[in-house]
């Protein structure tokens, strides 16, 4: 993706980046009402409305944040993005591009797979949504804030600020 010699991401960039960022943990903290219609369809049973509304919920979000996604690549690709920090060691560069190229990837996948599980009735994309993906996300969510911290409190970067208030 085109990075430049800005200092930090657009307005709109830094928005879509933190409301998107609150849509996933709002899923990723509060899947109580999909896993619920998710065990009633299971077992046989009969969703009530209370678990159809609750899981609704689940998929809306996850659908706003798939077109986000989209609005946020294509941002990206007009925009370009600030450059890399000279500060940091290589080997780390290129495991924060590994890091982002594969949360980009998930914030596609986990809504997809999302999808076809609540609207296509497709188990494994369920399994594979609820599960290896989930996890996986988790697991950049905390290497991405240890990166922006490191970035912060020991390379002593502008990182986290030309993605909070800009510079």
């Amino acid at each position: 993706m085109p990075t430049d010699s800005r200092d930090a991401y657009s307005l709109p960039q830094r928005l879509l980046h933190w409301v998107m960022a609150l849509m996933i943990f709002f899923n990723l903290l509060f899947p109580d009402g999909m896993n619920a219609w998710n065990r009633t369809v299971r077992h046989g049973g009969i969703p009530s409305a209370d678990q159809i509304a609750s899981a609704n919920v689940h998929a809306y979000v996850g659908i706003g944040i798939l077109v986000l996604a989209i609005l946020r690549v294509c941002l990206r690709l007009i925009q370009g993005a600030p450059a890399e920090p000279a500060a940091e060691p290589k080997i780390f560069r290129i495991g924060a591009k590994v890091a982002h190229a594969a949360l980009y990837l998930l914030i596609f996948l986990l809504p997809l797979t999302g999808m076809m599980a609540y609207y296509l009735g497709i188990d494994f994309a369920g399994e594979l949504h609820g599960g290896i993906l989930k996890a996986i996300l988790w697991a950049l969510i905390a290497a991405h804030v240890a990166g922006a911290l490191a970035h912060q409190f020991y390379w002593k970067t502008n990182v986290l600020r030309r993605m909070t208030v800009g510079s």
